[in-house]
């Protein structure tokens, strides 16, 4: 039986933890800052976790993270 290839767009934007958790980056984050609040901006720099049934999708197309 061949391997899965790795989806590398899932694979650079994701990471799992050492507990199977898949964490993501915020979105928003990109342009037009100067109108987003201090508060705001903190918050999109934290990792976020996926969702339980989004995370069995990025499972599936980057099971070797």
């Amino acid at each position: 039986m061949p391997k899965i290839r790795t989806h590398k767009g899932t694979a650079k934007r994701l990471r799992v933890t050492s507990t199977g958790k898949v964490m993501r980056r915020k979105a928003f984050r990109s342009h037009m800052l100067e109108h987003k609040s201090a508060k705001r901006k903190r918050q999109y720099r934290m990792q976020h976790e996926v969702s339980a049934s989004d995370s069995r999708k990025v499972i599936r197309l980057a099971p070797y993270l």
